[in-house]
């Protein structure tokens, strides 16, 4: 077993660790303040290929692989998670359902400009009243002659409200089932589409520069063709579609408690206290160690998971444990590290304040810690 990378994933980890470093660094800071999203950075990602790492080439990609993409999310995450969960969500959950289940003319319209980071799409599942819950989906799509025709409401969706949003893909009720649950099945949902409102941003505790709003659908309507993969799939198909993105979280999550630790350390060899570094203190030293104990931990869960699913075989329970281990991690090391850094780990100035925020969505995005505990623990046949 050898967890070293081959030539083509360090090339690609190195490409983006110097991207972040110089383009990304000193002007995301700016954009967090003041809430706005960077455009010109995701234009560059565009360029150098990143929105399309795990797509072949016959749709514009790059013909490489998800662990491609894990490892650019770890490289943009070590200095900031709104890009890096900009880039996630534009893959994993906008233009993957597509890839995944569309037809050959949903993949011909929509893939092109997705992949080449010219447009963006959302993934319209969580609901204002349903959370962890995605069953109790109360969005309603009605067959309505050769369209649908949708109501409801969706929340906290990324991606889907910037001047390159192109669609958002929204899981409804379609029907009723035999047994008397309900039919779930996909749509999507062109931006502009009359009936379709996306409201003003959230006033967000982290993730500042990244794009999240509500949704609403009143009489929405759309082409019957806009159906995503088979009628009352829909639920299976979320389901997939998560279990690959809590391996791009957890490859994210993993990116900030590293970052979390680059910082500590060059704070603590600048910081003087008592006439010589902090770092020279055993109790800083613990607290770094430590916090490169739980990066270097989570990174081999992550990779065990990305390993499983692209060899073809069963990744769910490592998926969940990779990004529950992963974003607890993070949130771990986001407090030590603003912990060693004392009153200016408080200031904004400082990377580690906006590590420290934007950590904790970590434990709650693409399913809860408590979600994952359950996934883990059904998998144990428990």
């Amino acid at each position: 077993m050898d967890f070293r990378l081959n030539e083509e994933h360090e090339a690609l980890r190195q490409s983006v660790r110097d991207f972040a470093r110089e383009v990304v660094a000193p002007v995301i800071a700016e954009h967090y303040e003041q809430h706005t999203f960077p455009y010109d950075i995701v234009r560059q990602m565009g360029k150098m290929g990143l929105f399309g790492l795990p797509f072949p080439e016959e749709h514009g990609g790059m013909g490489g692989d998800y662990f491609a993409l894990c490892l650019a999310l770890e490289e943009l995450a070590r200095v900031d998670s709104s890009v890096a969960i900009t880039l996630e969500a534009a893959i994993s959950l906008g233009a993957m359902p597509i890839y995944r289940f569309g037809t050959a003319e949903q993949k011909e319209r929509w893939l092109p400009k997705l992949v080449a980071g010219e447009a963006l799409a959302g993934f319209g599942l969580t609901e204002p009243g349903f959370g962890s819950d995605a069953g109790g989906t109360a969005t309603r799509a009605v067959l309505d002659g050769d369209e649908w025709v949708i109501n409801g409401s969706k929340a906290f969706i990324t991606n889907s409200g910037t001047d390159i949003t192109a669609l958002v893909t929204v899981t409804a009720v379609t029907g009723v089932k035999p047994d008397g649950s309900k039919e779930l099945s996909t749509i999507i949902v062109p931006s502009g589409t009359p009936g379709f409102t996306v409201a003003p941003g959230y006033s967000k505790v982290g993730w500042c520069a990244s794009d999240t709003h509500e949704l609403t659908f009143e009489d929405c309507r759309v082409p019957a063709e806009n159906l995503l993969g088979e009628r009352g799939r829909g639920f299976a198909q979320f389901l997939q579609i998560l279990d690959e993105g809590r391996i791009a979280i957890a490859a994210l999550a993993v990116g900030l408690a590293q970052g979390c630790v680059d910082e500590s350390i060059r704070y603590a060899k600048e910081r003087q206290a008592f006439g010589r570094p902090i770092g020279n203190f055993q109790a800083i030293q613990f607290k770094i160690a430590d916090m490169e104990l739980r990066a270097h931990t989570a990174r081999l869960a992550y990779y065990d998971a990305a390993a499983r699913m692209l060899a073809g075989e069963d990744f769910k329970r490592q998926a969940a444990i990779a990004k529950l281990y992963a974003s607890e991690s993070a949130v771990d090391n986001a407090r030590e590290a603003t912990q060693i850094h004392g009153g200016y780990g408080f200031m904004n100035e400082f990377p580690v304040a906006r590590f420290w925020r934007d950590s904790k969505i970590l434990e709650i995005g693409e399913g809860t810690s408590e979600v994952q505990r359950m996934i883990i623990a059904r998998d144990l046949g428990l």
